[in-house]
């Protein structure tokens, strides 16, 4: 973390994320001074400051060693590093098939569609498995589950590489897909418990860029090796990545749950990082946690609470047209074009630098809007001003799917369709990081749960597009399947506008999410 510092300020003792998604994070010191809350009296407090010495530490770590919020910097960013690269996984393996499907269908007498339902039940699980991690890592704790899951997907990894007919490999994908997801249905569990408030959106861009990135970086690699090699190559390529991730899990990963509410004294001893990597250790504390049916009822929680459930349908409109572009576009260019597996694999390269682009853009936009927010409204910020990136994210959106259905159906150059594509990845990639810190800041207690839902709605609306994207544009046409997909994205627009005017109110009226642990 950081030498910190501290300021003797006049405030009520609280929580500051339940404070922060009640009333606005107070993130500049020299507003809070002399601050006199409710207007009832206040005992003297001493807050905790980032290095400047004025950003104020949300949530405030306590002087346990071993909480997570103290840990030095290299540590934490090599649990984030893990983090991403187990995230990438899933969707690098997903989309993997998406290429692999014409050689696939030639060896088991099938058409690519057919193939293709495989790709669907695999994207499916993407968003089902991240429901079941949030709530075994409510009842268990985080370490365990990433543990069990990424082994389970080295596995089922393994059998989708070997599997020798059609039905095999389907079973073995859809498994993959359930268990693979464990960082991505997660990841911000993990962003929450290491990282301070002020440094959520910067954190949660690279993750998200691991993520948005890798269903594009699996289908360029699986292009160039099926040029030469068999189908099975980019999926034991995948085996190897998810093997890694594994072995980085094992040496490096920690637990990194860690209740503040309990004295320092009286938290569970830590023993052995090998026995809380397998999860004995969190099984000899499971009474400071949830019980199993409190842990079920979390994420059913989340989505009651209409700001989570705005926020995650506005990204299933928005976002299910990447799955369905991705797992699709072959089947599109290769006739259009006159593609093979290699051309196709550099016409990956698109939307690769669109996402590198976005992610060093994002960052900056991401921070400016922090920095202009807390300036005008005395160094205060609201968890709906974070939605204000995605007004600048729509407009390419827009854009790129609407030429993109122009460039497919009047049969443009290929250097324009691959410029549509790029415009379209970089709007959600930025989207994907406003959206995520939205629901982060407004329900802070629930971080994996509200991560979950929002994973859940992304591949859902791909595991629907994926079935009918191919027959939609073959019977209407890209420049009219492609020109509704641009407006309904447009129309999704209105969920934002509510959440923005509208949010801290409808928060205010669902009142906070009361976990036992947090």
């Amino acid at each position: 973390m950081g030498r910190s510092h501290e300021l003797q300020v006049q405030a009520a003792d609280i929580d500051l994320d339940r404070i922060g998604e009640a009333q606005g994070y107070v993130i500049d010191a020299q507003y809070l001074s002399g601050a006199d809350r409710d207007g009832g009296s206040v005992e003297p407090k001493q807050y905790k400051l980032a290095e400047d010495n004025r950003t104020i530490l949300i949530p405030q770590p306590s002087n346990d060693p071993n909480d997570p919020l103290n840990w030095s910097t290299v540590r934490k960013h090599i649990t984030l590093f893990i983090i991403s690269a187990t995230a990438f996984l899933p969707d690098y393996g997903s989309a993997t098939g998406a290429v692999t499907l014409i050689p696939q269908a030639e060896e088991w007498h099938m058409t690519p569609d057919t193939v293709n339902h495989s790709q669907v039940g695999n994207v499916f699980m993407l968003g089902a498995g991240g429901i079941l991690v949030v709530i075994l890592s409510a009842y268990v704790g985080r370490l365990p589950v990433l543990f069990w899951f990424t082994f389970i997907a080295f596995l089922t990894a393994i059998w989708c590489a070997a599997a020798t007919s059609f039905e095999s490999f389907m079973a073995a994908r859809i498994l993959n897909g359930f268990f693979s997801t464990v960082a991505q249905g997660g990841g911000l569990m993990f962003i929450k418990d290491i990282f301070f408030f002020h440094e959520h959106a910067r954190k949660i861009n690279i993750w998200a860029s691991f993520f948005i990135l890798s269903p594009y970086l699996g289908p360029l690699l699986a292009a160039f090796m099926i040029t030469t090699q068999k189908w099975e190559i980019p999926f034991w390529i995948y085996t190897l990545e998810t093997g890694l991730c594994l072995i980085a899990i094992i040496l490096f990963m920690d637990e990194t749950y860690y209740d503040r509410r309990i004295p320092a004294e009286e938290q569970p001893v830590r023993k052995s990082r090998i026995l809380r990597l397998v999860g004995w250790e969190q099984l000899q504390s499971r009474h400071l946690r949830s019980t199993f049916p409190q842990a079920v009822m979390r994420p059913v929680a989340a989505i009651l609470k209409l700001p989570v459930f705005l926020a995650a349908f506005y990204y299933f409109l928005t976002f299910a047209w990447v799955v369905g572009i991705n797992t699709t576009l072959s089947i599109f260019v290769t006739p259009l074009y006159d593609f093979g597996p290699k051309q196709i694999g550099f016409f990956y390269f698109t939307p690769i630098v669109a996402v590198l682009l976005a992610e060093a853009i994002g960052h900056w936009i991401h921070d400016f809007i922090f920095r202009v927010y807390t300036n005008r409204h005395k160094g205060r910020f609201e968890p709906e001003a974070r939605l204000c990136a995605n007004w600048i994210a729509t407009p390419f959106m827009l854009a790129g799917l609407i030429l993109l259905g122009f460039c497919l159906e009047r049969e443009y150059h290929y250097m324009l369709t691959a410029l549509a594509w790029g415009l379209y990845v970089f709007g959600i990639m930025i989207t994907t990081v406003g959206v995520n810190a939205y629901v982060l800041d407004s329900y802070p207690e629930g971080s994996g749960e509200v991560a979950s839902w929002v994973n859940f709605a992304r591949t859902t609306g791909g595991f629907i597009v994926s079935y009918f994207q191919v027959r939609w544009a073959t019977r209407k046409g890209p420049e009219q399947s492609f020109g509704v997909q641009a407006a309904i994205c447009g129309a999704a627009f209105v969920i934002l506008l509510v959440l923005q005017f509208y949010g801290k109110r409808i928060r205010a009226w669902y009142g906070p999410l009361e976990f036992k642990t947090n």
